[in-house]
């Protein structure tokens, strides 16, 4: 598959701060690739200068091979969704949608195949003449995407589209633009600071963090095998633990701050005391037996039960410390007795417990 995007060390300073620092990257034709981090990390300058509304200090962007450098906004093969979709109120459905075709001079018969083909597209028939006012916040967003998918962009770019609607919405509008994107083959760059949505709806996500990637992988390896710390607590819900190494051969060996001792997976060759240890809540088994190899095992007393349906945690101390870890239930009924002060024995897989430098 070709790239349709090649980024070549791009740079962007302001008042000699480093947003973006030397990020270097490519996105394939009809891929969906997201950039997830926290806010404030670089990546909406990052979209920006892609989209041409920000100038690189350094560094290539080509789209479809094309240096970019230089070349306006208008001109360049992309769209942008803003969060705030920036539709136009005095204009019907219809008419925002061929705003663009209006000013590219197209015939009025060209404009209205084109804006009832994309329509049915966004599943939006018969909505031409309803005022973009009257409509709910999912249907604007559809609105916002068939406006920039009908000047066939070489990428849509998308700023946090969902961020200003209600959890119940995005959940439906991931699910929406991940099927949209299949359907019509674009490719699409997703700016997200939510981690749910890099991951759902992504073929390949990049995680950045102070100006940089930190890991640009599939959704299933960024949570499964994350290579930094970072990418490890930002991406999923994590345990962590501060710890020294105690023991670096075949089988390395921590001892937490509270003097837990884990045999564990160094995903950093470089540890040679100091260290930081992560265990997903799920990775965590309840009431094992002691007779499996390359397991931790240890006690847990419940201090509450965090009731999310079928995302229920328990939240519990570990052999009688004051260290609190997380524990994901199976929604299964086997621990439907588990009560606040029950203590239980669990376990976790020695390649589970993932460390690295501090």
């Amino acid at each position: 598959m070709d790239s349709v995007l090649e980024i070549e060390n791009i740079k962007k300073s302001f008042t000699g701060i480093k947003i973006v620092d030397e990020i270097s990257f490519s996105v394939k034709e009809g891929e969906f690739f997201s950039i997830l981090g926290p806010s404030g990390c670089g990546k909406t300058t990052l979209l920006r200068m892609i989209a041409g509304f920000l100038e690189q200090d350094a560094g290539s962007i080509q789209i479809r091979g094309q240096e970019m450098t230089g070349i306006s906004p208008n001109k360049r093969p992309v769209n942008l969704v803003f969060q705030n979709l920036a539709l136009f109120p005095m204009m019907d459905v219809g008419e925002n949608i061929a705003f663009g075709l209006k000013r590219k001079k197209l015939s009025a018969a060209q404009i209205e195949k084109k804006v009832s083909a994309m329509l049915k597209i966004v599943h939006l028939e018969g909505y031409e003449k309803k005022s973009v006012a009257k409509l709910s916040g999912g249907q604007k967003q559809r609105v916002a995407i068939a406006r920039s998918l009908v000047l066939e962009p070489s990428i849509l770019l998308l700023d946090e589209p969902l961020g200003a609607l209600d959890l119940k919405l995005r959940e439906q509008m991931k699910i929406e633009l991940k099927k949209l994107q299949i359907e019509v083959g674009t490719t699409f760059i997703y700016i997200t600071h939510d981690q749910s949505e890099a991951l759902v709806m992504s073929d390949r996500v990049a995680v950045m963090n102070n100006g940089k990637f930190e890991q640009i992988d599939t959704p299933e390896n960024l949570y499964g095998n994350p290579k930094t710390s970072f990418v490890a607590s930002f991406v999923g819900e994590t345990n962590r633990f501060e710890a020294k190494l105690t023991q670096n051969d075949t089988h390395p060996m921590v001892q937490t701050i509270e003097g837990i001792d884990f045999s564990v997976t160094l995903i950093d060759e470089n540890i040679k005391e100091n260290c930081s240890l992560f265990v997903r809540p799920e990775a965590i088994v309840l009431m094992v037996e002691e007779n499996m190899e390359d397991m931790n095992y240890f006690d847990l007393t419940v201090k509450t039960i965090l009731f999310d349906g079928s995302n229920t945690k328990i939240l519990a101390n570990i052999n009688d410390t004051e260290h609190e870890i997380m524990v994901a239930l199976p929604q299964n009924r086997q621990f439907a007795h588990v009560r606040k002060g029950v203590s239980i024995k669990a376990g976790v897989h020695v390649s589970d417990c993932k460390c690295y430098l501090s």
